[in-house]
């Protein structure tokens, strides 16, 4: 079945983006892939193109796919309704063949002829008249509606079809952009939770719309943020992460300076240039996982925790990092970057 075929096609290419970094070191409190001129700078930028990419049109592709579920509930419904009128119509076809339908009318109508017996049998016959031909109209109404949810079904295969095929564009774009990069492979990530936080306002067809950095920075009172990061921080700070963060930061390149990316302090207190550990790390731990467990309802564009980076579709991976210290490592806060 086509359906069938394009999950299956679907699933072998959710490994969409190699997320391998060379994190340099930095005196704020993180060093973010592509902070830096020269390379890793335009390769964030390259990253972020893809990522963004990969997001709308996986959104658009799941919307897609609700869609198709419930026209598939509604044809099998209506499928049924048809073979069941289908009898119907064909026990008055076959009357109307044989003659039955009007030889039992013709003989109703010379049956007495009294004014009431001729009143009564007209009345069965227009009965009978009415009777198959709402059974004949229902039937065709019931097979037009077929006809159009099956068109409808066809339309969104095609919708489908299109974002997967951007799926992949986008899948080689980053794949292209990271050749070289460095970075491991895969390793073990954090818990991801069941999602809880509140789904951000997405387009009518599922994708996010861009947004600018127009909201004063509620965490360090300089800068500004967009509508989505206020949303991502809000929901955060409901789930219990309520620590120290801080997202606006000026800059040529990245998240920072465009009021897409917030650095949740693993410590209590604030930064510290510390490793985290013991609570502090478990803290870290259930935040990073919290995020990719809510990546659709928040717009995740990537999430940085403890030398590991996560992408859409994609999971954790190693990264190779430049300075070695707590804030470059990310060993110390988890970076989050929205679309």
């Amino acid at each position: 079945m086509k359906t069938a075929r394009l999950g299956r096609r679907i699933a072998s290419t959710v490994a969409l983006f190699a997320a391998a970094l060379l994190l340099l070191p930095t005196t704020r409190a993180a060093a973010e892939p592509g902070e830096e001129a020269g390379t890793a700078a335009t390769l964030i930028e390259q990253l972020d193109i893809a990522a963004a990419a990969y997001n709308n049109a996986k959104a658009i592709y799941d919307q897609s796919k609700a869609r198709q579920t419930q026209l598939d509930a509604k044809l099998q419904e209506t499928e049924l309704k048809l073979t069941i009128l289908l009898s119907q119509v064909g026990a008055v076809a076959n009357a109307a063949y044989r003659g039955s339908r009007f030889n039992l009318a013709a003989a109703l109508m010379r049956a007495g002829n009294d004014p009431d017996t001729i009143l009564r049998n007209a009345t069965v016959v227009a009965y009978i008249t009415k009777r198959d031909d709402a059974r004949l109209k229902e039937y065709n109404d019931f097979k037009k509606e077929y006809i159009e949810r099956r068109r409808a079904i066809d339309a969104e295969l095609k919708i489908q079809e299109q974002q997967f095929q951007e799926m992949e564009r986008r899948k080689n774009d980053a794949a292209r952009a990271l050749a070289g990069a460095g970075g491991g492979g895969k390793v073990n990530g954090v818990p991801v939770p069941v999602p809880t936080a509140k789904q951000a306002p997405r387009n009518a067809n599922g994708s996010w719309p861009p947004e600018r950095c127009g909201i004063k920075d509620p965490t360090t009172g300089g800068g500004c943020v967009t509508p989505r990061t206020v949303h991502a921080l809000n929901e955060a700070k409901a789930a219990g992460f309520t620590r120290f963060v801080g997202c606006y930061r000026g800059g040529t390149f990245g998240e920072h300076p465009k009021g897409r990316a917030c650095d949740f302090s693993a410590h209590t207190g604030g930064f510290r240039s510390v490793v985290a550990s013991g609570e502090d790390r478990n803290y870290g731990d259930r935040l990073a996982g919290w995020c990719v467990g809510n990546a659709g309802r928040i717009a995740v564009l990537y999430v940085i925790w403890f030398r590991q980076i996560w992408f859409p579709g994609l999971g954790w991976r190693a990264y190779r990092s430049g300075g070695g210290d707590p804030a470059s490592d990310h060993t110390n806060h988890v970076h989050l970057s929205v679309q």
